[in-house]
């Protein structure tokens, strides 16, 4: 969402000059290091918002780069420091007419079956029938993963994208931070190195990458409780590249678009930047309420307590929701699960969203579907502060 937005906001704001320029100098960066999907046909770009729905995997990675290894203690000094995990998994679903967002998170520890996937070098891995979900990566890297996901969920995925530790640092800091919210007593985590009070802070760089990671400094401590608080970081984005502050200046714009093309690798299919925008185009106006982000639904592995298993009834009701397009509700109480706690806005708060452009089409459903409670998940228009661990009374 954030290569996303910044491409298509140089665009649409900056003068015809800078954006012609801007997509001219994309292209090569975008296009060189841009992988080849596997079973995925790639779709030629055209001018205007994308025809019909899309579906794209955005992946982070754990890998150990020189520059910042020092920052992640035994992950980058220990035997596997040479390895990669896929531990942040995103499915962006945009709708069809009318437009909706959902952003579904799959838990590092699912245990799914990896099929058998093709290597950029051409080698062929054998599949098999349980493994963690992040270990996708070293079957086949990013189209392994976007396969695995594709096959888990019934989806195509014509679009992908690996972003790193240092790309999260890289990004975040070209676009000026992002609000997040601590709540509680603060967060005290030693694996990510933070020990901040409660209240509203703005993480840049590699702070936004501690927020990112945290999962001890959460009430709950579980990866779970995480994809919670990353949901909050989330939805403050969302939220602030819709902003005045970013898409009224033209130069920010051009420098947080070449900031994101130099810090992805994607799949060929969106190596022209003129994807990029066609799929900005057509989320542009989506309102916050329409942008929800969801978790996997998932269930206790009855072989392993720290490990998770697909609650595959409950994810059913959620693809079959998307396929129908119909809004859809969250049922679950976000503050239960240890990882964020709602928060009413400021009264003098009016908050920014989008108007939408669409109108719900013939056999749609205006009343949004409730999603089983097993389904957490929160809209970019609810506000959240993270669960910390520090008790509110010191």
């Amino acid at each position: 969402m954030k290569l996303v937005g910044v491409v298509v906001a140089v665009v649409l704001v900056s003068t015809a000059g800078v954006a012609a320029y801007a997509l001219t100098d994309l292209t090569g960066s975008v296009a060189e290091n841009a992988v080849a999907l596997e079973g995925q046909e790639d779709l030629p770009p055209d001018i205007g918002a994308i025809e019909g729905g899309v579906n794209l995997l955005l992946v982070g990675t754990d890998e150990c780069e020189p520059q910042y290894a020092k920052y992640f203690g035994e992950r980058c000094t220990g035997a596997d420091s040479e390895g990669q995990l896929n531990d942040v998994n995103m499915l962006v679903h945009i709708s069809d007419d009318p437009r909706r967002v959902t952003v579904i998170s799959f838990p590092r520890d699912l245990m799914i079956p990896i099929p058998s996937c093709t290597s950029e070098d051409g080698s062929v891995t054998g599949g098999v029938s349980n493994d963690q979900i992040n270990t996708a990566w070293s079957y086949g890297g990013l189209s392994c993963v976007n396969k695995t996901i594709s096959e888990l969920s019934g989806l195509s995925i014509p679009f992908a994208a690996k972003v790193s530790f240092g790309n999260v640092i890289n990004i975040t800091d070209a676009i000026g931070g992002v609000d997040v919210c601590i709540g509680n007593g603060g967060i005290r985590d030693s694996n990510t190195g933070i020990d901040w009070p409660a209240g509203e802070r703005n993480v840049q760089g590699l702070e936004a990458l501690q927020f990112l990671r945290t999962r001890y400094g959460l009430a709950n401590g579980s990866d779970l409780a995480r994809i919670s608080n990353q949901q909050q970081y989330m939805s403050s984005l969302a939220r602030k590249l819709v902003s005045e502050e970013v898409l009224s200046d033209p130069a920010t714009l051009y420098k947080l678009a070449t900031t994101a093309v130099d810090n992805i690798t994607p799949s060929e299919s969106l190596a022209n930047p003129m994807t990029l925008v066609q799929i900005a185009l057509a989320v542009k106006n989506v309102p916050f309420e329409e942008i929800v982000f969801v978790q996997y639904p998932v269930d206790q592995d009855p072989y392993d307590e720290n490990r998770v298993v697909p609650n595959r009834q409950a994810a059913e009701a959620l693809w079959a929701a998307l396929a129908a397009n119909e809004p859809i509700h969250v049922t679950n109480d976000a503050n239960l699960g240890g990882g964020v706690i709602t928060v009413e806005p400021d009264a003098d708060e009016t908050p920014t969203t989008p108007t939408p452009s669409t109108t719900p089409t013939p056999g749609t459903t205006e009343a949004p579907v409730d999603l089983p409670d097993s389904i957490p998940g929160t809209s970019a228009a609810d506000r959240t502060c993270s669960a910390g661990n520090v008790r509110a009374d010191g």
